[in-house]
């Protein structure tokens, strides 16, 4: 099994690493944050790199760019993947995504499959929703969550569907995220809250919409 590491300057990833360890081998490690918008010069401490080095997946929720950049530029080549959950504009997302091996996606609910096997993994089972839902006539009864956001939001959303009406949870599942309250805009400068709230309750409502249609190609109305 592969293994993940989340590492964080103390603002965010605890719930990630709550949701992640019930399917990876996880660990949860929190770096010293910085307090100047621009260093010089920053040391990594050795116990915490040694123990990020032995990852398989380094997911990154550090909001310093140049603690971020450095820990990019020190680790890339020694791990199978790093996904920066915290970053601030475009040319930064670029710079780090040049290393490779690096995604920075607009939302943690947005990783799907890159052909890489050890980032294919673990998106299979963390990244854009993916559920099943089981139904008696057109009563909700159980949905089962077959890929969850990293912060745990699908899970939530499935357990709130339960008793709907087939026929409106996908735009309920969509309203009712907005109660799980999404991180994504604080860990973007000038970031847009309404349009990563939106990207997050849009990527519910398809999941829920999908899971509703292939259970009426399986079972047609006749």
């Amino acid at each position: 099994m592969i293994k993940i590491a989340i590492v964080t300057d103390g603002a965010y990833g605890e719930r990630a690493y709550a949701t992640i360890k019930e399917e990876f081998d996880s660990e949860y490690l929190v770096m010293d944050s910085l307090q100047s918008s621009f260093m010089d010069e920053i040391d990594l401490p050795l116990e915490t790199m040694e123990r990020l080095e032995k990852a398989n997946i380094i997911i990154t929720y550090v909001l310093h760019p140049d603690l971020t950049l450095d820990l990019v530029d020190a680790l890339y080549d020694k791990v199978d993947w790093i996904i920066v959950g915290a970053w601030r504009g475009e040319g930064f997302k670029n710079q780090l995504e040049s290393y490779g091996n690096v995604n920075c996606p607009e939302n943690m609910c947005d990783l799907t499959e890159n052909g890489n096997p050890v980032f294919d993994e673990f998106v299979s089972k963390f990244g854009r929703p993916v559920v099943r839902v089981n139904c008696q006539g057109d009563k909700v009864v159980d949905v089962e969550v077959l890929r969850c956001s990293p912060c745990g939001s699908t899970q939530f959303v499935a357990e709130e569907m339960v008793g709907e009406n087939t026929d409106t949870i996908p735009i309920k599942a969509g309203l009712r995220i907005q109660h799980y309250p999404c991180r994504a805009p604080k860990m973007r400068l000038f970031a847009d809250d309404e349009c990563k709230k939106e990207m997050a309750a849009n990527f519910h409502k398809e999941a829920f919409q999908e899971a509703l249609d292939k259970k009426k190609d399986i079972n047609p109305k006749k």
